[in-house]
């Protein structure tokens, strides 16, 4: 695992230089602490810096970047794990293919020789790399499947600049941050912006799934290589239960397997649920260490599981790890969860997260295995039952029963969990007989959530309005994304599965709440349930083997019922949540930085929201002591927007470059020599000089 960094000025009227990689290195130090590389490409007008922050989990010795192959003309930067590179070596290697690491990083390279950008298909993995071709002067980003690590940049006066987090595109001084507006509106409707759409103005995100192809006298290609894709309803191949059991526990039992490849100890992590512990007992059964799980606590009943994470952990007889959160915790830590996540959140769900992941590292350990994907894999939360029922009952309006059944959904929200059948409709019903409307499952969370932009300033809401409609995440009945073409063909439980899959998954869990937070701590999430193979299985298997009834993810209780204890595998879905107004609010008082974030005069200076309206929420949560679901979320987007403001915006200082302290391989090529240099304490060593021909420089 590590973070990658590049700049390619294409016409060299600003040359790359070293300093500027390290510059960027220095702003993605916590991802890859172990070592550093750095790689400079001039050739006529043109230049390249790529540049690697190492969190050393595979080939510890041999695997420092850049790496290029046999020849020299190829050169990647990697971040992440290619989980079959051992199988994809062997057939390499039959072709041919000369391997100086033991690295999956090369492997990467030499697949790449092999059969050019169309490799990542072959690749099972979670990743994001850079390419550079000297020979063809070309440039190829990739990014895998679901979106498990991130992948951004920004294209300026001929230039182009990437890297694994924005503060490091800032850290170069290529672009300057600037809130877009469209992407506020986006994640004050749908939780994220949408790629490729980020929190700045002309930085993108490169889409889960794609690669891009940057050469010169040519525009840039970005490629679609892989979606979610469901058959046709009717048309799934798996309908029985127990044949899919199996297929679901062998397949899952390999993803685990390969997961667990690494050189370095991998531990777990348990929530209690039935996702991570099925993860957490496959684990187990493939590895002859003691495994160490980790699991977060809270001190407020509603929230807390632990009594299910210590049944799970006695159960295995792993070495359990537990945090305690506090309110307090989560409110101290909520700034710098903001600016590892770089863009604002609804929710304070990362912050428990990036508490857990530094008691990981604490633990000495750089690797967890975790439950997250299961959820919309098998239909796990409570979204699609929502929209079941609410179909069920637009077959009988009137029905007096058929909503009662929506009770049954949220009991931790209080306003929901004994309401009659008036506050049923009226929260509900809106437009829940609409049931043609593709985007039908999460229609109702949107239009909850667009609630939260009242607060919103008049002058955002024009620049919104000036962006064009057609670019709001809600615009109208039209989808916020493209839909497959046959999307229409698909499955209810399908149709809302893609949409919580490309939303939700990719640009919210998997970011602010995944990578981000673990790699905050140098520590890298691995996904079982994320095996592009298991997705596809579970697309295959007939509806009613995912959600049976109003029972989530029944092929997995099923396929685990002889695994697991009865009451971890049977028990209801509890969705993950952190308490939000109490964390900033502790007994009806703002924290200091809270204070300062919602002052008047700071909210008119940023210009995101009304301070008048901001006043009101703040005034009734201090008066009454509570605020709805919707309000919560409101005040969490409020803060961390400004805090994104104030961080990135307003006085951004990038983290220090890496220097002579840091261990750093560089490479510098194209003025007729080549030479790799590794820094050490306290003085640089040449380790190689290699001449290369004019053709290569």
């Amino acid at each position: 695992m590590c973070g990658i960094v590049g700049i390619w000025e294409r016409d060299g009227r600003r040359p790359v230089g070293e300093a500027d990689i390290r510059c960027m290195l220095g702003a993605v130090r916590h991802r890859g602490p172990d070592e550093f590389g750095v790689y400079l490409h001039h050739r006529g007008g043109s230049s390249m810096g790529l540049g690697s922050a190492r969190l050393s989990i595979v080939d510890l010795v041999g695997g420092q970047q850049p790496i290029s192959n046999e020849s020299g003309d190829l050169w990647i930067v990697f971040n992440g794990e290619i989980y079959n590179h051992l199988e994809l070596r062997r057939t390499l290697e039959a072709a041919g293919h000369r391997f100086a690491t033991n690295s999956d990083t090369e492997v990467v390279i030499h697949l790449f020789e092999q059969y050019g950008p169309e490799a990542v298909s072959q690749l099972n993995g979670q990743f994001a790399f850079a390419i550079w071709d000297e020979r063809r002067q070309r440039l190829v980003l990739a990014r895998d499947r679901v979106g498990i690590r991130p992948l951004y940049y920004c294209q300026q006066d001929g230039g182009i600049a990437f890297a694994s987090e924005i503060k490091a595109l800032l850290a170069s001084r290529r672009v300057r941050a600037e809130l877009h507006p469209t992407a506020l509106d986006e994640v004050f409707s749908v939780w994220s912006p949408l790629p490729p759409h980020t929190a700045f103005r002309n930085i993108a995100s490169l889409p889960p799934g794609h690669y891009a192809v940057m050469e010169p006298g040519q525009p840039e290609r970005v490629v679609r290589y892989w979606d979610f894709e469901f058959p046709a309803r009717g048309g799934e191949t798996l309908v029985r239960l127990e044949e899919a059991c199996e297929q679901l526990r062998e397949l899952l039992a390999d993803a685990v397997r390969l997961r667990l490849r690494a050189d370095v100890p991998v531990g777990a992590y348990l929530s209690g649920g039935l996702d991570s512990s099925t993860i957490a007992a496959l684990v187990q059964d493939g590895s002859p260490r003691c495994l160490q799980t980790f699991s977060i606590a809270f001190e407020d009943a509603a929230f807390d599981e632990r009594a299910f994470q210590a049944e799970m952990a006695r159960w295995l007889g792993t070495r359990h790890h537990l945090i305690a959160c506090t309110a307090a915790e989560i409110g101290a830590a909520f700034p710098a969860v903001v600016w590892h996540a770089e863009t604002p959140i609804l929710r304070t769900s990362p912050v428990p997260l990036f508490l857990l992941s530094r008691l990981v590292r604490d633990n000495r350990l750089k690797v967890v295995l975790t439950g997250e994907g299961a959820d919309e894999t098998l239909a796990g939360y409570n979204i699609f039952k929502e929209a079941k029922v609410r179909r069920f009952w637009a077959r009988q309006p009137g029905s007096a029963r058929r909503p009662l059944l929506l009770t049954r959904l949220y009991p931790y929200i209080s306003s929901l969990a004994g309401a009659n059948r008036a506050c049923l409709q009226q929260f509900f019903g809106q437009d829940f007989e609409q049931v043609d409307d593709p985007c039908y499952s999460h229609r109702l969370r949107w239009t909850n959530t667009s609630r939260t932009r009242r607060l919103f300033s008049a002058d955002l809401q024009a620049r919104i309005a000036e962006a064009g409609r057609s670019e709001s995440a809600i615009a109208g009945e039209r989808p916020p994304l493209s839909l497959p073409d046959d999307f229409s063909r698909w499955s209810p439980l399908a149709q809302a599965q893609y949409l919580e899959a490309k939303l939700f998954l990719a640009e919210y869990l998997l970011c602010s709440q995944g990578d981000r937070m673990a790699m905050a701590n140098s520590v890298e999430g691995r996904f079982p349930f994320l095996d592009h193979r298991v997705i596809q299985l579970c697309n295959q298997m007939k509806p009613r083997l995912k959600l049976c009834g109003l029972n989530e993810k029944h092929v997995l209780k099923r396929a685990m019922r002889d695994r697991l204890p009865r009451g971890v595998c049977q028990r209801a879905k509890q969705p993950y949540r952190a308490p939000i107004h109490a964390c900033f609010f502790p007994g009806g008082k703002p924290l200091e930085w809270v204070a300062e974030m919602l002052d008047p005069r700071a909210l008119d200076a940023a210009g995101c929201f009304d301070a008048a309206a901001v006043g009101k929420l703040v005034h009734k949560l201090q008066r009454r002591g509570e605020l709805s679901e919707t309000e919560q979320m409101a005040l969490a987007g409020v803060l961390s927007t400004q805090l994104i403001q104030q961080q990135f915006v307003v006085d951004f200082r990038p983290p220090a470059p890496i220097d002579g302290r840091d261990r750093v391989k560089v490479v510098l090529r194209g003025d007729g020599h080549t030479r790799a240099a590794e820094a050490g304490l306290p003085h640089w060593q040449s380790v190689a000089t290699t001449p290369i021909g004019s053709d290569q420089s």
